[in-house]
C-alpha cells in the first residue's frame, strides 16, 4: 500500500520557540502540545476549534492523558501527576534531583499503559547527562539506559520493542527489553547524515511504519522497519520536532514545529516555523493509551 499524504496545513500559528509533545486525546477531542521554553500546554479542539493555553511553572516537555481532566506532565525535575482543570497536584514524583540542570524531554505511553520518558542537559553541552526511563502502574521508576545527549521519540514496536533516539548523535536506536526492564538487545536502525538535520519525536501507523520528523531538516521521512524510506513529507517549517496520529477516523497526523536557534533568514524561508500543522493520509495510526495507574 503506498502512502498519501495531503499538504501540511497549518491549524495553529502558535510561535512556538520549541513546540513539543504532541498528544490526542480523544475523549476532548483534541490536540495538545506543548512550548517547552515559554513553559505552556496549548491545547486545540478540532471539532469547535476551540483554543487554550496553560501556564505551567518549570520548563514542560510532554504530556501524558491518565482519565478526564487528569494529566501527567513531564517537567523539569519532576512528573507531576495533575488535573489540568483545576490545576489541582495529585502527586509530583522527582526526578533526577541530583542533576539541577537536567530536563524531561520527550515521553510516550506503550501499549500496556507504561509511560516511556528521556533526560538531557537543558544548556544542551556536549555532555551524555541523559538517561531513558520507564514509570510503571505502581508509579516504579525503572532506570532503561543512560549516556544520551538528548532523549527523542520513543515509539513502541511491540511490549517489548520499540525505538529511541539521541538527537545529537543523529541516531535512533532499535532497544529489546525483557520483563524486568533490563535492555537485552540494542542496535541502531538509523543514522541521520548532516543535510537531514536530526531526528527528533517520531510515531508508529497501524502498518508498523515509523514517522520521523527532522529537526533542522524541514520534513518528516517515514520508513518501513527495515530501515527503508518509503514516504517523504516537506513542510515550510524548519524544525519538525513532534508528531501523533489522532482525528475522529485517527487517519491524521499533528505535527508540532520550533522557531529554536533560527536565524533572521531562516525565519523568512520558513515562514511558518513554530507553528502546529495537520496531514490527512491513507494509513491510520494506532489509538494513543492512557498512562494506567
Amino acid at each position: 500500500m503506498n502512502i498519501i499524504t495531503s499538504e501540511p496545513k497549518v491549524i495553529w500559528n502558535s510561535k512556538a520557540i520549541l513546540g513539543e509533545g504532541t498528544l490526542w486525546v480523544p475523549s476532548h477531542n483534541s490536540i495538545y502540545f506543548v512550548d517547552i521554553k515559554k513553559k505552556k500546554i496549548l491545547t486545540l479542539n478540532i471539532k469547535n476549534n476551540k483554543k487554550k493555553i496553560i501556564k505551567v511553572d518549570k520548563e514542560i516537555g510532554f504530556l501524558a492523558h491518565i482519565k478526564k481532566d487528569i494529566f501527567i506532565l513531564g517537567l523539569q525535575s519532576e512528573l507531576r501527576i495533575i488535573n489540568l482543570k483545576n490545576k489541582e497536584t495529585i502527586r509530583s514524583i522527582p526526578i533526577e534531583e541530583d542533576i539541577p540542570l537536567n530536563r524531561i524531554n520527550d515521553g510516550k505511553i506503550d501499549s500496556k499503559g507504561r509511560l516511556w520518558f528521556g533526560t538531557m542537559d537543558n544548556p544542551e553541552r556536549s555532555i551524555k547527562n541523559g538517561s531513558l526511563y520507564c514509570l510503571d502502574k505502581k508509579l516504579n521508576i525503572h532506570k532503561v539506559d543512560t549516556k544520551y545527549y538528548i532523549t527523542n521519540g520513543p515509539a513502541f514496536i511491540d511490549a517489548e520493542n520499540f525505538l529511541h533516539t539521541d538527537s545529537r548523535r543523529k541516531t535512533i536506536y532499535k532497544i529489546k527489553i525483557n520483563k524486568k526492564y533490563k535492555i537485552v538487545k540494542k542496535t541502531k536502525f538509523l543514522k541521520f547524515s548532516k543535510k537531514d538535520g536530526s531526528p527528533d519525536g517520531m510515531t508508529i501507523d497501524s502498518r508498523k511504519n515509523i514517522w520521523v520528523c527532522h529537526f533542522g531538516g524541514a520534513c518528516i521521512s517515514v520508513y518501513n522497519l527495515k530501515g527503508k524510506k518509503i514516504h517523504k513529507i516537506n513542510f515550510p517549517a524548519k524544525n519538525i520536532t513532534n508528531c501523533i496520529f489522532g482525528g475522529l477516523n485517527h487517519n491524521e497526523i499533528f505535527v508540532s514545529t520550533a522557531l529554536k536557534g533560527m536565524s533572521k533568514n531562516e525565519i523568512k524561508k520558513y515562514k511558518l516555523s513554530g507553528s502546529l500543522f495537520k496531514i490527512k493520509t491513507n494509513i491510520k495510526g494506532i489509538q494513543p493509551k492512557p498512562f494506567k495507574i
